[in-house]
């Protein structure tokens, strides 16, 4: 990778307005944090937990000593404090053609500033929405927190999401601006606009524009207006700001009809970043730095407190994918190739985020690697593997020694593996999707790479509870954050119940729908997720599917879908997708997606088959 003391001059600034920055920051930090403990003071009492105003203000949930929790900050102060305390560490890059555009803290700093600053001029008004659509880059990110230092709400929207879709997120969210990637997106926005009575300006970040509009500007030129509006402005409406305040919107994207807004406030994403990195073995400077690529949608909050907030909080670099990156013929590829494989290796990350779909990848292209291999290869790498399953598995039960020949298996099996995956450097893998069968499990587990499986709903900020090295249990989801609590309700013969859980990082409410919230969250603050699961004695959470999921059959029986695809996906390897469906039916029917299959050194693709088997509940 291009050293990035020799990159161009992205977003660069002179050292004399660097020093003036850091030393406006560090003023402007000390009162704002006077300020804001003012604010909280007057604030907190008497108000209820939840809100369905998007200018409310919530009760926090602090325990019976708020001087012992983590003291409630803005996103402004998170930044800012990275800004100040890392200046001069790499923050973000985004790769055009072959060449990375890097930016220092407190160039990102600032850089976010002047977004915030061209907002203002722009028209955006306190608690009105910045929508956000396209793929992931620094502008995303400089363009949501920028929002938010200028009062505004960052709304994150789905590039794959209708011109109908978007027309809902813009009115329920009384957008102001729309800020878009290309063209393509451009075109949604410009098929609506007509019917957003807030709408003031919209943005494309990437690719030339095409026709001129009124209101429609190039990023350069967005940015250009942030120089008629004063520091001083911006720092008035940066202090008016609260913890408990709204600050980001995320809509429900698998509800079923009009998607409903999650109101997230400042406390919940900065307390959240705070116990993530607390669970999680982050590195900080000076005593290391995080490396991390960028790829999911930062529309889900759970990607994006792991890929911007965690990161900023710890003072991690991220690294976003090219544009061309996007662009895929759709024409089939050799395992172990694509944008993301090419971008890991170049990048090295040291804590990689993956969903299933980009595990059952992996595992493909090391098991096709493995097929290609010597006789004798395969030997050492079956020998090796075998001793990897066996000594991590020992390690979760609190096993210390490692064998023998563990050092030979790591350097003649695991790290090569590492090395063609590109995450040679990486010490953590998180999964960030939904739970990973077992046998995918077993199989990272045994090329010493365990996969760490996490919980959460967007109700509570994307993460409730996370699993490390040091508090790793088989399937499980790990623990909850600190000064987080779960409650199993209703369980039965199995210990299985309903979820509830509280804590800090427990969402505002819904967006203009009171009667949805109160269902949602009762009176002392509980978040009842409709989620099923349960807790063994060392309290770590194993998810075992959604009540919404059950499965009535003609026998008013009531089958939980979840272990049962589980099951199947176990017991015949060559399934990598099932989904069990009956509902009011005398029995079980199983759609099943078959694995693609390699022919030799052809690798051309099988046809992908559809089988269809038909069970009764009782043989399952």
């Amino acid at each position: 990778m291009t050293d990035p003391k020799e990159q161009g001059d992205a977003g660069t600034i002179k050292p004399l307005m660097k020093t003036k920055t850091i030393l406006r920051n560090k003023i402007h930090s000390t009162l704002s944090k006077k300020a804001q403990a003012e604010n909280f003071e007057k604030v907190a009492p008497g108000t209820s937990y939840w809100t369905s105003k998007r200018e409310g203000q919530v009760q926090l949930r602090m325990g019976k000593n708020p001087l012992e929790d983590e003291p409630p900050v803005t996103v402004p102060d998170l930044i800012m404090s990275a800004a100040t305390k890392y200046s001069h560490y790499l923050a973000i890059g985004s790769k055009c053609k072959k060449s990375w555009q890097v930016l220092t803290y407190i160039e990102y700093y600032e850089a976010c500033r002047r977004a915030a600053k061209a907002f203002l001029k722009v028209g955006l008004e306190r608690f009105h929405g910045v929508g956000i659509m396209g793929i992931n880059s620094s502008e995303w990110v400089i363009a949501s927190i920028g929002a938010i230092m200028a009062g505004g709400i960052s709304v994150g929207i789905l590039s794959s999401n209708s011109p109908k879709a978007c027309q809902v997120i813009a009115e329920t969210s009384e957008m102001d601006v729309f800020v878009v990637d290309n063209d393509r997106q451009l075109q949604k926005v410009n098929q609506i606009q007509g019917y957003l009575k807030h709408l003031k300006a919209i943005i494309q970040y990437r690719e030339d524009i095409q026709k001129v509009q009124p209101n429609l500007y190039s990023w350069k030129g967005f940015l250009d207006l942030a120089d008629s509006i004063s520091d001083e402005k911006l720092d008035q409406i940066i202090d008016t700001q609260k913890p408990n305040q709204c600050c980001a919107l995320v809509y429900n994207q698998s509800t079923s009809g009009i998607p409903k807004a999650i109101m997230l406030s400042h406390d919940n994403i900065t307390w959240t970043t705070a116990a993530t990195v607390q669970s999680l073995g982050y590195k900080c400077p000076p005593q290391g730095q995080e490396v991390l690529v960028s790829y999911l949608p930062l529309c889900f909050p759970r990607i994006q407190l792991l890929d911007v907030w965690v990161a900023i909080s710890v003072a991690g670099t991220v690294y976003f994918p090219s544009l061309e990156s996007g662009k895929w013929s759709g024409l089939p590829r050799t395992p172990g190739t694509g944008f993301l494989m090419e971008l890991l290796r170049e990048v090295q990350p040291t804590t990689f985020c993956g969903i299933p779909w980009v595990w059952d990848r992996m595992l493909d292209s090391l098991k096709t690697k493995h097929l290609d291999s010597t006789a004798f290869r395969r030997r050492i790498d079956r020998w090796a593997m075998r001793m990897g399953l066996h000594t991590n598995k020992r390690r979760m039960m609190g096993e210390i020694h490692q064998p023998l020949c563990f050092g030979l298996a790591k350097r003649l099996t695991f790290e090569p593996a590492r090395k063609f995956l590109g995450l040679n450097h990486c010490q953590q893998f998180l999964n960030v999707g939904m739970g990973l069968p077992s046998g995918t499990l077993d199989f990272f587990l045994s090329m010493n790479m365990p996969i760490m499986e996490c919980y959460g709903l967007s109700e509570c900020s994307g993460l409730h509870t996370v699993s490390n090295l040091q508090a790793y249990r088989f399937l499980s989801s790990g623990k909850a954050l600190p000064q987080t609590h779960t409650k199993v309700e209703k369980d039965n013969q199995n210990g299985v119940g309903n979820l509830s859980i509280w804590g800090r990082h427990v969402f505002m409410g819904y967006l203009r729908d009171k009667q949805s919230t109160e269902t949602k969250v009762d009176i002392h603050g509980w978040l009842h997720t409709n989620d099923l699961g349960f807790m063994d004695f060392d309290k770590f959470l194993y998810f075992m599917g959604n009540t919404n999921d059950l499965i009535k059959l003609s026998s008013g029986e009531m089958v939980n879908p979840f272990p049962i695809e589980e099951r199947v996906r176990t017991r015949i390897p060559i399934v990598r997708y099932a989904m069990l469906v009956g509902q009011d039916a005398p029995y079980l029917c199983a759609l099943l997606t078959l694995k693609k299959q390699f022919k030799g050194q052809e690798r051309r693709p099988m046809d992908k088959a559809l089988a269809i088997t038909t069970m009764r509940t009782v043989s399952l």
